[in-house]
C-alpha cells in the first residue's frame, strides 16, 4: 500500500541533502459506492510518491482524517476540526525545521480542505499547497479528460482515473454506470451535500482510464516544477 512508502525511509535517507519535505494530506469520507473511504488519502500519497520520484525529498507519513464536514450524511466519514486540522499541520512543520526541513508542501488530496490555504499563506514562502485548483486543471486538460473540476467534483473521471492507474484493485466495479451531475451547488458549505446527490458521487466516473490517470500524474510532476521555484524565490 502508498501509505507503508514513508513508513520505510532510514534516518540516512531522511537525511540525503535536501530541505523539502512533503506531506500528503487526504480525508476519510464517502466516494460512491465503488471508490474507498480512503481514496483521498491514497491519492495524495500516489502524487506525492510521483513527486518524490523526480525531486529529492523527505515523503511523510499521511494525514488520512480531515475536514469531510461536507460528507457527514454517509456512512463511514470521519472529520476533524479545521483547527484541529490547522494545529497538526503547524506542528509537523515546526518539527521539521528543527530538524533541516525549511520547505514543506502539503500535498492535498481533499478540496475541502480550505484551511490549508491559511496554513500557507502564514508560512513565508516556507510552504506550498500541491495541487490546487489551477494544477488539477492543466493537468485534467494534458490528459485529455473531458469533465471539469466543478462537473467532476466527486469521485469522478479524474479520482477514478488516477486510482485505475495506480491502485486498480481498490476500484469495485459499478463506476462504469454512477455517472451524477449537478448544477449550481452554491450552498454546499451550507447543507453539504446530500442535496445534489444521492449516491455521494458528483461526475462521470464512467469516463476514466487507467491511461488519463498516468498522464494526470505525468502531468503534475511537470507542473511542480513551477511551485519549488516560487518557494525558493519566496525564501530570498
Amino acid at each position: 500500500m502508498t501509505y507503508l512508502t514513508p513508513m520505510t525511509t532510514t534516518v540516512e535517507e531522511a537525511g540525503r541533502g535536501t530541505d523539502l519535505a512533503l506531506l500528503p494530506v487526504g480525508s476519510f469520507e464517502q466516494h460512491g459506492p465503488y471508490l474507498p473511504l480512503a481514496t483521498d488519502t491514497v491519492i495524495a500519497c500516489v502524487v506525492a510518491r510521483e513527486l518524490a520520484a523526480a525531486y529529492p525529498a523527505l515523503v511523510l507519513p499521511p494525514v488520512t482524517v480531515s475536514c469531510s464536514h461536507e460528507h457527514a450524511a454517509w456512512a463511514g466519514t470521519v472529520s476533524v476540526s479545521a483547527a484541529t486540522l490547522y494545529a497538526t499541520v503547524h506542528d509537523i512543520a515546526r518539527s521539521l525545521r528543527r530538524s533541516g526541513y525549511r520547505r514543506l508542501v502539503l500535498v492535498s488530496g481533499h478540496g475541502g480542505n480550505h484551511v490549508l490555504a491559511n496554513v500557507v499563506q502564514e508560512s513565508d514562502g516556507a510552504m506550498a499547497l500541491f495541487p490546487g485548483l489551477p494544477d488539477w486543471a492543466s493537468a485534467r486538460s494534458a490528459a485529455g479528460i473531458a469533465t471539469s473540476d466543478d462537473a467532476d467534483m466527486h469521485a469522478g473521471e479524474l479520482e477514478t482515473s488516477i486510482l485505475l492507474h495506480a491502485h486498480p484493485d481498490l476500484v469495485r466495479p459499478g463506476y462504469e454506470s454512477a455517472d451524477h451531475t449537478s448544477g449550481d451547488r452554491r450552498h454546499l458549505l451550507t447543507t453539504g451535500m446530500p442535496p445534489y446527490t444521492t449516491s455521494g458521487v458528483i461526475g462521470r466516473p464512467s469516463l476514466a482510464s487507467a491511461a488519463k490517470g498516468r498522464e494526470v500524474l505525468a502531468a503534475l510532476v511537470m507542473i511542480f516544477d513551477g511551485h519549488l521555484s516560487a518557494m525558493r524565490g519566496a525564501s530570498r
